[in-house]
């Protein structure tokens, strides 16, 4: 997929993205609540979780992947644009007690349709889910990104995106991914901060 691919691909996609703005008020009460009681701000900023349905909506997602689900904010905003596109996202916790409450915020949010959230180690998760993936989010433990990318890359379609969160206030703990996302000849990537916190978008060639 050529850059210019992507502009039309953007373009073409503009009047679903505008459908998918609106979210119903009882969704948006739930993202409020997740915010305001997530005091260990492990959910991004609304503007990120925002960006990331348009990705979705734009990309037209149907397999995703999310490595690290915190309590679920990331993926009803990524559900809420697999709505729109008709796909499934797959989404890690490690944590067990975050996991059923990632869980129980998805089934609040009425995407149980969509977002399968699974408790566990992603690196023993990952292998047991199928197929390949179009749209990878990690927000996981920072030293690790590289690993997840090694361990994803190679069951990414072409034109595929490989999404990754605080690449700006923690890019220290991730010198390793970023030097392969930036020197591989396999990627094209651009860094972007919708709210200060920087997200790595890696699209597969």
């Amino acid at each position: 997929m050529t850059r210019l691919t992507l502009v039309f691909a953007f373009l073409f996609a503009l009047p679903s993205i505008a459908l998918a703005q609106t979210v119903q008020a009882h969704v948006e009460a739930l993202l409020q609540q997740i915010k305001a009681a997530d005091k260990d701000q492990l959910a991004v900023s609304e503007e990120d979780g925002r960006f990331l349905r348009l990705l979705v909506v734009t990309r037209g997602a149907k397999r995703a992947l999310e490595i690290g689900a915190a309590s679920g904010y990331r993926a009803i905003w990524m559900g809420l644009g697999m709505r729109d596109t008709g796909g499934k996202l797959v989404s890690i916790e490690y944590d067990k007690a975050r996991a059923a409450e990632a869980a129980s915020n998805v089934r609040k949010a009425g995407l149980s349709d969509i977002v399968q959230v699974i408790s566990g180690d992603a690196f023993a998760e990952i292998p047991k889910v199928p197929g390949m993936f179009d749209f990878v989010f990690c927000d996981a433990w920072k030293r690790d990104y590289q690993k997840f990318f090694s361990m994803v890359f190679p069951r990414m379609d072409k034109g595929g995106l490989f999404l990754g969160h605080n690449v700006i206030n923690k890019r220290d703990e991730m010198a390793d991914f970023l030097k392969t996302i930036h020197s591989s000849p396999a990627v094209l990537t651009s860094i972007v901060a919708p709210s200060g916190e920087g997200v790595s978008i890696t699209l597969k060639r």
